[in-house]
């Protein structure tokens, strides 16, 4: 099987994220154009629900996998590595199967006690298939993650984008006449149908490089696989703690919204509306280069834990700056893009201008945003993620507290709810610099920092002047070229302030001609 470094699995990771993000961004303006504000508000507030089954139904496992398959491929102990996905199957398979029943019975109250919105009961029930699909799909990615075999988990990742934006505006338009509920649901049919096909495709990259599971390990009492078990459960606890905590905010963000609106004296279609233009037009934008630091999070787990336990300190922090200057690197130049053409953008995109004013105040802030997936990786893989538990736990609470302060407040409203979401970002990055400073002296330098604040100033200047230059042409090729020259202006700063360095871009360049 073939084996990855930590920055070509990365770029691997990368590429099929970008290619993801941009089909998957595309099947969200189908979306939005077929359903409407309300359609996606609708869509929106099912998600959370969803998300809290799925990493209720995962536990946390595929770290755990992740991590425990890495150690045992490299003392070469092929019959753990059966065990530990023998286990995880076993686990996840048993927990998603209650979820699903769970998901379906409580499908109802969640939708008129909760959201409060009725209409989001008909896609819930339609979506719901999916938490098994996904919980398998996990332990694959995993495993394959472990092996530092990234290919198939990134191929798997394009095939569900490729299938769901083919079939989204059939199953939309096939479900449209029954009502904007059905119609979402069909939206949610396409989404299962895309993780299925990605779920066979990576079974069969599975048993391509393996004969399965060996069959005695079925008829095997379950307490010759207890060590498997707890070790497993050691490391996805803490991790599942982590994204549980992720989830139920997730999940609990939108009922308090729908709930502070309405105290705040606004109607339900007012509110889904409002809190649809936030988190289906703005966030999404926002969200863009997570793709980048995700992938770079699931290369450095194994990276990061294979230097800690040789005891190379100094290749770890080498690693983690590296992380969070390719994070950077990745978020900087949109979050100035989004600062400077927010209304463009959004009008080219989305065919309208809602939400322009938070995505130009929430853009600065999502550079800490996206330090976050790093930071949390390696204290996963330093067997910190306990306190990653906690700084997450924290922001949650911060977050919600000012949530429903704030937007129960009619002076507030929906402003409420964009400064909870940025106080809570804030929040959880500072607390996992200062963990990692506690726990192994890890600190960005400062004349890293002077350089990136540098560079962002540099681009903002760059895409304020091209604005008040190119201001007699069109918006849409002032948008391109204002873009053009900031992107060029960026990279040059990149090299410049050797935020990369020569190395990472030989390698980068390299696996770009392959």
């Amino acid at each position: 099987m073939t084996k990855q470094t930590f920055i070509k699995g990365a770029i691997i990771l990368i590429i099929a994220g970008m290619i993801s993000r941009l089909l998957g961004f595309i099947n969200r303006i189908v979306v939005a154009r077929l359903l409407g504000d309300e359609g996606v508000g609708v869509y929106m507030l099912v998600m959370p629900a969803l998300f809290l089954m799925i990493t209720l139904s995962q536990l946390g496992i595929p770290v755990a996998i992740s991590k425990l398959v890495a150690e045992a491929n490299a003392q070469k102990q092929s019959q753990r590595i059966r065990k530990i996905l023998y286990v995880s199957f076993s686990i996840t398979i048993t927990l998603s199967i209650i979820l699903t029943v769970v998901f379906i019975y409580v499908a109802p109250i969640i939708a008129k006690e909760m959201l409060l919105d009725d209409r989001t009961y008909i896609p819930m029930l339609m979506i719901s298939p999916i938490i098994p699909i996904i919980a398998i799909s996990s332990v694959f990615r995993g495993y394959f993650q472990g092996m530092q075999n990234m290919i198939p988990q990134a191929t798997a990742q394009v095939i569900e984008q490729v299938v769901r934006i083919f079939l989204v505006v059939v199953m939309v338009q096939a479900f449209l006449p029954y009502g904007l509920a059905y119609a979402t649901g069909g939206a949610m049919l396409s989404v299962i149908i895309g993780e299925f096909v990605s779920l066979v495709y990576i079974y069969i990259c599975y048993k391509r490089y393996n004969r399965g599971l060996p069959r005695h390990l079925f008829s095997t009492p379950f307490h010759y696989l207890k060590d498997t078990f707890n070790n497993i459960m050691r490391i996805a606890l803490p991790t599942a703690g982590n994204r549980m905590i992720g989830s139920v905010t997730y999940f609990l963000e939108p009922i308090l919204v729908s709930q502070s609106l309405f105290i705040a004296g606004y109607t339900v279609s007012e509110s889904t509306k409002m809190y649809g233009q936030l988190t289906g037009y703005v966030l999404p934008l926002l969200l863009l280069p997570t793709f980048i630091t995700h992938s770079l999070s699931v290369a450095l787990i194994p990276s990061v834990s294979e230097e800690n336990a040789l005891g190379h300190q100094r290749a770890v922090h080498y690693r983690i700056r590296q992380a969070l200057r390719l994070s950077f690197a990745s978020g900087g130049l949109v979050t100035i893009v989004f600062m400077l053409f927010a209304v463009s953008i959004l009008q080219l995109i989305y065919g309208s201008v809602n939400g322009a004013q938070f995505l130009t105040f929430m853009a600065p802030f999502f550079i800490l945003l996206y330090f976050q997936a790093p930071l949390q990786a390696t204290l996963q893989s330093l067997d910190f993620a306990k306190h990653a538990m906690i700084n997450s736990l924290i922001g949650a609470v911060v977050k919600l507290t000012i949530l429903w302060t704030l937007a129960t407040k009619p002076s507030f409203g929906i402003d409420g709810v964009v400064i909870a979401v940025l106080v809570g970002i804030l929040v959880v990055t500072i607390l996992h610099f200062i963990t990692l400073y506690r726990v192994i002296h890890f600190a960005l330098p400062v004349p890293l920092i002077l350089k990136m604040i540098s560079l962002l100033l540099i681009t903002y200047l760059t895409g304020s002047y091209s604005q008040k230059m190119l201001t007699p042409m069109s918006e849409l090729p002032l948008l391109v070229l204002s873009i053009l020259f900031m992107t060029i202006v960026y990279i040059i700063g990149l090299f410049l302030f050797q935020i990369i360095s020569r190395d990472e871009w030989n390698q980068l360049k390299n696996r770009a001609t392959r």
